[in-house]
């Protein structure tokens, strides 16, 4: 007897912002419905803690810009937030019945490690938030969408939050 067809794999990424949320409840909505009983993907909550090295630095002789315990208190911070926002993941996907979810935190750049996720998980679907950030700030920090759109090998979906459905900040 040939054995059942695993379910496509649907990868979200997910911060702290109000947007992720906001896409993680609007996706959940879409394609966890509760009136489903059998939901059509397994889902991997991804979170991207990005590295204490962005916000400390190094000077040019490879040595931390600040001091060990500056490093340290910020990686602490970035690791608080990053469990903080899995553990209100976890929350959305508990209060909408979802329980085939896999949540992971990885540290590095968003727009790198969501595509090597959906790699990873062999995803059939990559879902991001847009910010909506004006064209000075995306060409500065680059758009994490936008990235995923042209290197990740799946489909990538694109959740545009309008304002006034956002969720309350997290803070």
């Amino acid at each position: 007897m040939a054995a059942a067809a695993s379910k496509p794999v649907m990868v979200i990424g997910v911060d702290d912002s109000e947007c992720a949320i906001a896409t993680l409840e609007w996706t959940l909505d879409q394609f966890f419905s509760q009136t489903i009983r059998i939901h059509p993907f397994k889902l991997v909550v991804v979170h991207v803690k990005p590295s204490p090295d962005v916000f400390v630095g190094f000077s040019g002789s490879g040595r931390i810009a600040g001091s060990v315990e500056t490093y340290q208190a910020f990686d602490g911070d970035l690791k608080r937030k990053a469990a903080r926002t899995i553990k209100i993941a976890r929350e959305i996907c508990s209060s909408k019945s979802v329980c085939d979810v896999e949540f992971e935190v990885e540290e590095g750049d968003a727009r790198y490690v969501l595509c090597e996720a959906a790699i990873k998980h062999r995803a059939s679907v990559l879902v991001v938030g847009s910010r909506g950030h004006g064209g000075m700030k995306r060409a500065f920090l680059g758009s994490v969408s936008d990235y995923c759109v042209h290197q990740a090998p799946c489909t990538v979906m694109i959740v545009k939050i309008n304002h006034s459905t956002k969720t309350k900040v997290l803070k």
